[in-house]
């Protein structure tokens, strides 16, 4: 059982490993001499092995050598993946010697290799305050997605106790944190203000929880503020992604937040011009994309879909940390919508659209506050449907999407004609 302690434990100089505090001139210097290695690893695979069809890994050693190979999008994926499973040709490991294949929506395939901290979530899980020893509790599901294995892989680098929790079951998990003491939490925001809402409706007991790490949703600074009014008051955000692991992640000096989020040492990262690949002017927004060092999942120029921009000008942090920060996550340039840890893209409202043709026209509208989202498709209808028409489209949106929605039937004319099929009216106050 873990005994809570009021010492801040993220407002120190003292890191996970000696690559976050390099000299800023050593890492570029280490990760261009990296690159040709990538580069010739990554071709061993078949699929980048066409992708990247006559490159010259010994002479891809600089940002300017990198900016000149093709970009891969994330949304490509799925394409990849169809005509050569499970992974579209990427990975340069045999499917046959990795230790578990994920599935995101889509479907789309994500690999795992064998090796503690595969991921390299150790680093986000200690700049939040985990450290060995501790109790913490993984509320990310287990379920077919990466993100609670990321956290068990980082725990064992550590050296820390994870209670794998999962999501759901809110009763159990107050009941669990109020008896077994954890002082970290792990997950998204939305379920952690769920919990802790619970607890206060039970009476229970979870000031244990002084930490947390949350992901996989937006963390609006009022929600931030909400938790520390509600007691827990070192909050960090985390961004990572199933095909990536962990990318950047918050910091603390003197136990203030540091400004933007610090990029992982094993991400070469790049902000281009969205649709170019061509990279933008540092301090100015653009996509995300990355180039991981990872012998069994290579990924080179992989542009993400996310929007950020490097920090510029920023002090040096005072926790040691020297790479390069963004400004964490800005949206996405399609209308791709995250809701409840899952994301939502047009072609899965075209794909409903498809299954039913009573709906002439349709908007699936993201409304409510964080910890409350509604998932509703608003559909224009040339004529009222029946119930049982209705419910039929409600199973859609939960066959597709994976999320629990609503329908509201319109008048045809209802719906604006400004292009949007996905619209993202979330209170973020």
């Amino acid at each position: 059982m873990a005994t809570e302690t009021t010492t801040d434990r993220t407002d120190t100089a003292d890191t996970l490993d000696a690559l976050e505090t390099r000299a800023p001139e050593l890492r570029e210097h280490e990760l261009m001499a990296r690159l040709p290695q990538l580069i010739a690893r990554a071709q061993q695979a078949p699929g980048w092995a066409g992708i990247l069809g006559g490159v010259d890994a010994s002479k891809v050693t600089s940002r300017a050598a990198l900016a000149a190979l093709p970009i891969t999008r994330k949304a490509e994926l799925k394409t990849l993946q169809q005509h050569r499973m499970p992974f579209g040709g990427l990975n340069a490991t045999p499917a046959n010697r990795l230790r578990h294949v994920y599935i995101s929506p889509g479907p789309i395939y994500d690999p795992e290799g064998v090796g503690t901290d595969w991921w390299r979530f150790a680093r986000p899980m200690y700049a939040a305050g985990v450290r060995a020893g501790g109790l913490l509790q993984n509320c990310f599901s287990y379920h077919f997605t990466p993100a609670a294995f990321m956290v068990e892989g980082g725990a064992a680098r550590i050296g820390c106790t994870v209670i794998p929790a999962g999501a759901g079951q809110t009763e159990m998990q107050v009941q669990a944190m109020a008896e077994l003491r954890p002082d970290t939490y792990v997950g998204t925001p939305s379920f952690l203000r769920i919990i802790i809402e619970k607890a206060r409706e039970m009476g229970a007991d979870i000031s244990s929880v002084r930490h947390a790490l949350l992901g996989a949703e937006a963390l609006p600074e009022s929600l931030r503020s909400w938790f520390r009014d509600n007691g827990v008051p070192h909050v960090f955000q985390t961004y990572a992604s199933a095909d990536i692991g962990s990318i950047a992640y918050e910091t603390a000096s003197g136990g203030v937040l540091n400004a933007g989020m610090l990029v992982d040492e094993d991400v070469l990262l790049e902000i281009v011009r969205p649709g170019s690949g061509e990279p933008v002017a540092p301090g100015d927004i653009g996509e995300i994309v990355v180039t991981l060092f990872n012998d069994d999942y290579p990924l080179i120029r992989f542009a993400t879909g996310d929007m950020s921009a490097l920090l510029v000008d920023a002090p040096a942090p005072g926790c040691g940390r020297t790479n390069v920060r963004i400004r964490g996550w800005l949206g996405r340039p399609d209308q791709t919508t995250k809701v409840r840890a899952m994301f939502i893209h047009p072609a899965q409202v075209a794909n409903i659209l498809r299954r039913h043709p009573a709906i002439l026209k349709a908007r699936m509208v993201v409304s409510g506050r964080m910890a409350n989202d509604v998932l509703t498709l608003h559909c224009e209808v040339a004529q009222a449907l029946a119930a049982e028409q209705v419910e039929a489209i409600v199973a859609s949106i939960r066959d597709v999407t994976k999320l629990r929605g609503e329908v509201t039937l319109v008048a045809p004319g209802s719906l604006a004609s400004d292009g949007k099929v996905i619209e993202d009216a979330r209170d973020y106050s």
